[in-house]
């Protein structure tokens, strides 16, 4: 009995310490915003060129636009992970402080905690110096489609507040015309009671296809931070954006829409190489 007792201490221990390194390596690839899928045929690691692309952005942005003293908006998603990661280095660096960091969803708010940066809020902070934040997609006038980590409305309340905002992502992200690239749809968040309503008025008014968004680790649709729906709307051709936002505002029960448009100042791109491209509004 003692000896079957020790083979199961001993196999708990070594799943135990199995799970800890593979947090640890978790913990790593996150913090460099660089995802390694495999090796290739020298035993080299392959760094994913996307995530490559978004820190190389990310790290760019950063340190041509947040400045001591500011009320820094902090977007959610993947790309500001390696923004917030170059903002502690230059705090640690002593390059920058004096900084509060508003979140725009829950994940930003414990990457700022996590990081040990200074956490405010829009109540205490309603204006916002700079907002960083990423991109599903982004055209030629710097509109985009944002919420595929269904955050958008929180982004949007955050980016509407900031004197500037800017834009990071790879360089996948910039199209001549929103839906060529991001073939998901627009996000848009609405009241859980209406989203059928919501869907069908979608559907007869603007065309295309509209999906509730369902979750994937628990039964049921996904639940935003402010306890709502998300539906996808896939539309059709290439729309006048204003007019659409419009029209999607006005049907209630729609919280915010996806469509950011003629909010950013500035868009950053990065390659998998690490260069980066720096967009403004083609019509500015």
């Amino acid at each position: 009995m003692c000896a079957k007792l020790t083979l199961i201490f001993n196999r708990q221990v070594a799943v135990l310490r199995t799970l800890e390194r593979l947090h640890r390596h978790f913990r790593t690839c996150c913090k460099n915003d660089v995802v390694m899928s495999g090796k290739g045929g020298d035993g080299e690691k392959i760094i994913d060129p996307a995530l490559a692309g978004k820190r190389a952005a990310a790290r760019r942005a950063v340190e041509e636009h947040i400045r001591s003293n500011q009320v820094v908006g902090i977007g959610s998603g993947t790309t500001i992970i390696s923004a917030v990661e170059r903002m502690v280095e230059l705090v640690e660096a002593r390059s920058l402080n004096n900084i509060v960091c508003i979140p725009t969803s829950f994940q930003a708010r414990q990457l700022i905690i996590e990081n040990k940066l200074p956490l405010g809020t829009l109540e205490q902070y309603p204006e916002v110096d700079v907002a960083l934040d990423g991109a599903d997609e982004v055209d030629a006038d710097l509109n985009l489609i944002k919420g595929g980590g269904g955050c958008l409305t929180q982004e949007k309340i955050i980016a509407s507040c900031a004197k500037e905002f800017f834009v990071m992502a790879d360089d996948r992200k910039i199209t001549d015309a929103l839906g060529t690239y991001w073939k998901k749809g627009v996000p848009i968040e609405v009241v859980p009671m209406a989203y059928r309503p919501v869907q069908l008025k979608i559907q007869k008014h603007l065309g295309g296809v509209v999906e509730l968004r369902m979750a994937h680790k628990k039964a049921g649709p996904i639940v935003t931070d402010n306890g709502n729906f998300l539906i996808d709307w896939c539309f059709d051709g290439t729309p006048d954006w204003l007019e659409v936002d419009r029209k999607l505002q006005c049907i209630p029960g729609v919280l915010e829409t996806g469509l950011f448009l003629k909010m950013a100042q500035k868009a950053y791109f990065g390659t998998p190489e690490g260069n980066v491209t720096v967009r403004v509004p083609r019509n500015t």
